[in-house]
């Protein structure tokens, strides 16, 4: 008689043990890789950052292939399985990530999920021109040809200002993140356009009040702008230059004048006697009236001030040469604190 091993069912049940035992030694090494793959160090302490930049709308999977090509996961679709386990489809941030160790794969997808982006700004200063803006921006690595394309272009502002020539005065001067575009320097411009109507916006009304026109309160609030960095002097500064308007005299405020100069490409830190001679509708020496557009981008303040100017007769102001100024209403008081402030000064 031939000996067998057992009987077929007996076989059977140690096959399917077998099986069993196979399939979670292959499960288990599957959860030990995938522990490994999301949890294990991607970047360890003190490795050099790395730069992620995520666009507006990119898929997990997209992002995945980022990290790939960064060596931070082995393949797209492990990123897309975990952003899936995490029930975080559609969640994760836009925007340029600085990945530094120690950091695994759910660490980075955690930052992605928080938005923890690094924050891209630049700050225009209240008073700069179009060009000065588009240095600041070439300064700070971004090429400024889009801006300018588009700061020449009036048609953004067109509707509150039918008569620009270009968006020079309409830039709101602020801080800016940096936009994530083929063209942030343009798309930087048409951000600042929109914060100028922000701004402007709540006081149309005020403006249609006083009888004034966008345009004339955004000229007059870049001449207070750079007339003064002293906010309380501003509104007494409005009111100098509206007074003046109001009487048909000269404005005479030398901003005007280093305008004119830097358009001609002939600015070197001073005014000369012979540049108040100078043939420029910009220049307030010999031009009545405002001069024909603005020369820089003028702040809130300097708008609040042109809206809500103190009440005063003075028609003259006169630098103390510590960044305040000497107020007159008479002229004759005003050659006094010109020979105070100012003469006997350069004659020392």
């Amino acid at each position: 008689m031939t000996k067998t091993s057992g009987s077929p069912a007996t076989r059977g049940g140690r096959r399917r043990r077998l099986l069993l035992l196979a399939a979670a030694l292959v499960a288990a090494g599957s959860w030990v890789a995938w522990k490994h793959e999301t949890e294990g160090l991607k970047l360890a302490a003190g490795a050099p950052v790395v730069k992620l930049v995520v666009p507006p709308g990119a898929s997990a999977e997209a992002i995945g292939r980022k990290l790939a090509a960064e060596g931070l996961v082995r393949h797209p679709v492990v990123f897309r399985f975990l952003v899936r386990s995490r029930e975080l489809g559609g969640q994760l941030k836009a925007g340029e990530y600085a990945l530094e160790g120690p950091l695994s794969l759910e660490g980075i997808l955690t930052l992605l999920a928080r938005g923890d982006v690094v924050r891209n700004e630049i700050t225009i200063p209240e008073g700069r021109t179009l060009k000065e803006a588009a240095a600041l921006l070439a300064a700070q690595g971004i090429a400024p040809a889009g801006f300018l394309e588009l700061a020449r272009d009036p048609r953004l502002i067109r509707d509150l200002d039918p008569e620009a020539a270009d968006l020079e005065g309409y830039l709101f001067p602020d801080t800016y993140e940096i936009p994530l575009t083929a063209d942030p320097a343009a798309a930087l411009a048409r951000r600042m356009v929109q914060r100028f109507r922000e701004v402007i916006g709540p006081e149309q009304q005020r403006i249609v009040a006083k009888e004034l026109t966008v345009r004339q309160v955004v000229i007059l609030a870049s001449l207070v702008e750079l007339e003064t960095a002293a906010t309380v002097e501003r509104p007494r500064i409005a009111a100098v230059f509206l007074n003046r308007l109001e009487k048909r005299m000269l404005l005479q405020t030398d901003p005007t004048i280093i305008y004119a100069l830097k358009r001609d490409g002939r600015w070197d830190g001073n005014i000369r006697r012979r540049d108040l001679e100078m043939d420029s509708p910009y220049n307030t020496y010999r031009h009545a009236g405002l001069p024909p557009g603005p020369i820089g981008s003028p702040g809130r303040e300097a708008i609040q001030a042109v809206l809500d100017p103190v009440e005063t007769r003075e028609l003259y102001f006169v630098s103390r040469n510590d960044g305040t100024h000497k107020f007159s209403e008479t002229l004759v008081e005003h050659n006094r604190a010109v020979d105070r402030y100012q003469r006997r000064r350069r004659g020392s």
